[in-house]
């Protein structure tokens, strides 16, 4: 019996796709501004370095509901890492200026502000970013929570 109900919970449909891997980018198509939901804002330049506003942690740390803002160094790569065999951008922010909270989704009202029971962001985080070419244009994106739920936090192009 168990063997029957192993299989009906022991995962999530699709979990185990592949994530389509993008090859042919050039670093001048990740140098600028990306932006998400919140006020995101990840501005990549062409000397390598980046400046991240309010940017949420990655898998299980978004869990940890922390927004970092701070400066650091971006890398477009082919080497293996992520989820994709494909290219990726490895950002790091090396120097964190800020951090605050996002609100866990329906927080009640009587949730208290500025509650430091939380940790803040950590001083440095690197986040591996997969490469989707859509209609619109490239996206940068990596996945938050359990990332076997393949939930994607969407940098796309400033407009």
């Amino acid at each position: 019996m168990l063997l029957v109900l192993l299989p009906l919970f022991g995962c999530v449909p699709g979990q185990y796709a592949d994530v389509p891997a993008v090859t042919g980018v050039s670093a001048a198509e990740i140098v600028g501004t990306w932006q998400c939901i919140d006020g995101t804002e990840v501005t990549m330049r062409a000397d390598g370095t980046a400046v991240v506003r309010q940017l949420d942690g990655r898998d299980f740390d978004f869990d940890e509901q922390w927004r970092m803002s701070g400066t650091g160094t971006w890398e477009l790569t082919d080497r293996p890492m992520g989820w994709s065999d494909g290219q990726h951008v490895s950002l790091s922010v090396t120097r964190r200026t800020s951090s605050a909270w996002r609100e866990p989704a329906g927080a009640a009202d009587e949730t208290v502000l500025g509650d430091d029971s939380r940790e803040p962001a950590p001083d440095s985080y690197t986040w591996t970013l997969e490469l989707e070419r859509r209609e619109e244009g490239l996206a940068l994106y990596f996945f938050f929570s359990d990332p076997d739920n393949r939930n994607t936090y969407v940098l796309e192009r400033a407009r």
